[in-house]
């Protein structure tokens, strides 16, 4: 299958994402894991990400679609992936829609995911991360620490990082919101947009996805 996946920021993408990849023997193909192979690998297109990034700009559309485009040829994308992040707005999804129809491919599904705004800032801004470990993440309501502010896994400071402050998710949100957002009509006019709920357990979620993948592939 070939799937693109949207959702606010919080709304688990990674995490269902590697989960249904692995399910659906496809690869996961997200745009921040394409930028830093591009720039480690000091590819054309990484070095000319790095300097828009380095000088504080945005990388443009092409750059971006050019990555993609060049994940996309690998043998293991053969028979499937699942782009996460990518496309980003309304532009890069026409971009994609020519890569494919210039191979004689199509997607499959654009899977939605759904999470309430108010959930999206209680998930991100309620995240504590450890200083000495950053693989070690508590959240103040769903996992707290033993200790508050002291990681469980090696006594580390817990803190909050700078962009999982409320104002910063609710910035983060409405660039979603103009951005991104527009990509689920677009698709939603071909008649590929599956919309599942991404609250309660991962699990759960993967489960709730792969139903309605199943479903729309059927259909």
């Amino acid at each position: 299958m070939r799937i693109v996946l949207v959702g606010p920021p919080g709304a688990g993408k990674g995490t269902q994402a590697a989960y249904l990849a692995r399910n659906l023997s496809i690869p996961h193909i997200s745009t921040g894991d394409l930028f830093r192979a591009n720039i480690s690998q000091g590819t054309d297109l990484g070095k000319q990400a790095r300097a828009y990034m380095d000088a504080g700009r945005l990388v443009p559309d092409e750059v971006t679609i050019g990555m993609a485009r060049d994940r996309m040829a690998q043998p293991d994308a053969a028979g499937g992936f699942l782009l996460d992040g990518f496309p980003r707005n309304v532009g890069q999804a026409e971009a994609l829609d020519e890569m494919l129809r210039s191979e004689s491919l199509k997607l499959d599904a654009v899977l939605d995911l759904e999470v309430p705004e108010d959930e999206v800032v209680k998930r991100i801004a309620g995240r504590r991360i450890c200083r000495n470990d950053s693989a070690h993440v508590f959240h103040v309501t769903y996992n707290p620490p033993k200790a508050e502010g002291v990681c469980d896994a090696c006594g580390g400071e817990l803190y909050q990082r700078d962009d999982d402050t409320e104002e910063t998710v609710r910035t983060r949100l409405e660039v979603y919101h103009t951005q991104t957002e527009p990509i689920i009509d677009y698709y939603r006019a071909q008649g590929l947009v599956v919309t599942i709920s991404a609250l309660g357990k991962v699990t759960d979620v993967t489960e709730r996805a792969m139903e309605a993948l199943e479903k729309s592939d059927e259909g």
